[in-house]
C-alpha cells in the first residue's frame, strides 16, 4: 500500500474521530477542512483559540491542527493552555513563519508534528493520521488503567497490602513475616487479590501492580 493510500485508509477507518482546525486565515481553515473531509474525518474549524477552547468537545479520538501565529495569541501559548486544561490532545502545528527554535520548543512541549506552509496535502494527511492514532493509543491505555483501577478498588485493605508486597518481589513466607501472619493466610489473601485483579499468574499480578504504580 502506498503512503498516500495508507494514511487515507487509516483516517477513513478512524470512525468517530475528530479534527479541529484553528487558524485566523479563513481560506486556510477552509482548505484544511476540505482536505480532511475528503478522507472521512469530522472537522470543526475556529478562527480563534478562544472559540476552540470554549467548544464543548465530544469524548472522541481527536487532534488539533493549530496555526502557530494567531492574532493576539501565539499557538505555543495555546499549546500551554491545552496542557493546563488536561485536554491531552495531539497538536499538529502549521506556520508560514516557523523557525528551528520554534519547532524545537513546540516538539519539546509535546507537539505531534510541525508543518511549514505551504505544505503538501499528503504531509498533512500523514500528520493527522499519526496524531489520531496517538490519541487512540492514549485512550486505550487510559481504558486499561481505568479497568485495573476498578479491579483494585474492589480489593480489601489486606489484599491491597499483600499485593503491594508481592509487587516488590517478596515471597509468601517473607510477607507473612512482615505482617506477622501465617503463610496460609497470605496465600489466601493473595489468591483473592489475583482473582479480583483477573491475574492468572503471579507474574501477571506483578505487572498489573506495576501498571498501577504500586
Amino acid at each position: 500500500m502506498s503512503s498516500s493510500n495508507a494514511s487515507q485508509g487509516q483516517l477513513s477507518n478512524a470512525g468517530g474521530a475528530m479534527a479541529y482546525v484553528v487558524d485566523d486565515d479563513q481560506s486556510m481553515r477552509e482548505a484544511v477542512e476540505m482536505l480532511l473531509l475528503s478522507v472521512g474525518l469530522t472537522v470543526e474549524t475556529f478562527g480563534t483559540a478562544q472559540e476552540f477552547l470554549a467548544y464543548d468537545m465530544p469524548d472522541l479520538p481527536s487532534c488539533l491542527i493549530l496555526d502557530v501565529r494567531l492574532k493576539g495569541q501565539s499557538g505555543l501559548a495555546v499549546q500551554a493552555q491545552i496542557a493546563d486544561s488536561k485536554l491531552n490532545m495531539p497538536i499538529v502545528f502549521m506556520t508560514a513563519h516557523g523557525d528551528i527554535a520554534m519547532t524545537v520548543k513546540a516538539m519539546k512541549a509535546g507537539a505531534a508534528d510541525f508543518l511549514a506552509k505551504p505544505f503538501r496535502d499528503q504531509d498533512m494527511l500523514d500528520a493527522v493520521a499519526n496524531a489520531i492514532a496517538k490519541d487512540e493509543s492514549r485512550r486505550e491505555v487510559g481504558r486499561v488503567i481505568g479497568d485495573l483501577q476498578r479491579c483494585y478498588d474492589s480489593l480489601t485493605g489486606r489484599e491491597r497490602e499483600i499485593m503491594a508486597y508481592v509487587a516488590t518481589g517478596l515471597m509468601n513466607k517473607q510477607i507473612a513475616s512482615e505482617l506477622n501472619l501465617s503463610e496460609i493466610t497470605i496465600k489466601i489473601h493473595r489468591g483473592q487479590a489475583m482473582r479480583k485483579m483477573g491475574a492468572r499468574t503471579l507474574a501477571e499480578l506483578i505487572v498489573k501492580a506495576k501498571t498501577l504504580g504500586l
